[in-house]
């Protein structure tokens, strides 16, 4: 980009949050453009787990109505990417099998015949399984589409492309390292980054937490869900390959793997399914996700006109960001939100930073 660029919504931030909401404004007939201080899909998005976890018992109660809504609107978000950028992104995995220490009464529980349907490899002795119906994607097949379906439908996607700041305004004045971009309206999607008082807005209580994980090698049929254990997740791919994760540190914007931590979730896993094996070129990596006090994301309009953010999804950003997509493209064109905002307004911090 050289000089000045017009459009109607200007979205800081090219990952899954940032490029599924510029597809959804897209087809709403506005003009988008995307930045990003480097490559499209190239941060927590391509580095995350995948796993679909509506009904994860970690989650905050109030993240369930977002959690709810996304897994409805998941089948026709994905059908939407295939379609714009001709690229499958299929559900690699239907089920989850999660540990519970005391099972909920209305839970269903994962019996030995079904363990050995799904999970033949799994030593479960005495452990207690819960089934939830929950699928997994690999964020590698999304990295390779999204961008491509957010092209195909018309967006400008600028990469290495940093947003330094932003002047609210009627006009919403974005410089960037390599110009300025004149908005009707501007979206803070930059993740761990989100919130940062550089931009020019008020500053948000996003911060990054590490998390380090893994790719090993298991027979396909030897585990076809997703497993939840106790310091462990595995992610089988259908390929052979099995995800396995991951740490969860606040270690700042460090992105270093450490071989010690990475054999120690591999050694984890074999624990489980003793036939997973490591690679001798182990894919490892890590991620940042962007946290927040409560562990809830940061939707709605920000204290700057026309400004707004969509950061701070933790654990789920796969997860929720068809419905971040959605209620976010509804609050901007001035209509309903499918879920209401206000349990996750930018406001509900403004107390904390006063």
């Amino acid at each position: 980009m050289a000089g000045n660029t017009g459009t109607d919504v200007a979205i800081a931030g090219a990952g899954i949050i940032g490029l599924s909401l510029g597809i959804e404004l897209l087809e709403r007939g506005l003009s988008v453009t995307v930045m990003d201080r480097g490559r499209a899909m190239g941060a927590a998005s391509s580095a995350a787990g995948g796993m679909l976890a509506v009904h994860d018992p970690q989650n905050p109660p109030e993240l369930m109505p977002l959690a709810v809504r996304s897994g409805e609107l998941y089948p026709a978000f994905l059908e939407r990417i295939e379609r714009l950028s001709a690229v499958p992104v299929p559900v690699r995995t239907r089920w989850a099998m999660q540990h519970v220490a005391r099972p909920r009464p209305d839970a269903r529980l994962a019996g030995a015949a079904e363990i050995a349907a799904f999970a033949p490899g799994l030593q479960a002795g005495e452990t207690i399984y819960e089934w939830l119906e929950e699928g997994s994607v690999d964020p590698k097949d999304l990295q390779s589409a999204l961008p491509k379906a957010f092209t195909a439908a018309g967006g400008l996607l600028l990469e290495q492309t940093a947003v330094e700041r932003v002047e609210p305004g009627e006009a919403v004045r974005v410089l960037t390292s390599a110009g300025h971009v004149s908005a009707g309206e501007f979206v803070d999607c930059c993740g761990s980054w989100a919130g940062q008082a550089t931009l020019g807005l008020e500053r948000l209580p996003v911060f990054p937490v590490k998390g380090q994980m893994a790719n090993l090698r298991c027979a396909s049929e030897r585990l076809r869900c997703v497993v939840r254990a106790p310091g462990i997740y595995m992610i089988p791919r259908g390929d052979g390959r099995v995800t396995v994760g991951s740490t969860i540190e606040h270690s700042g914007f460090d992105e270093s793997v450490e071989e010690r931590v990475i054999l120690r979730i591999a050694a984890a896993a074999q624990s489980l399914v003793p036939e997973m094996e490591i690679p001798a070129e182990m894919e490892r990596w890590a991620g940042l996700r962007p946290g927040t006090p409560d562990q809830l994301p940061v939707l709605g309009a920000g204290e700057g006109k026309h400004c707004w953010h969509a950061a701070g999804h933790y654990r789920d950003g796969i997860l929720l960001a068809p419905v971040t997509a959605r209620v976010m493209a509804q609050a901007i064109t001035g209509e309903r939100p499918d879920v209401a905002l206000d349990a996750y307004s930018p406001s509900r911090f403004a107390a904390v930073r006063g």
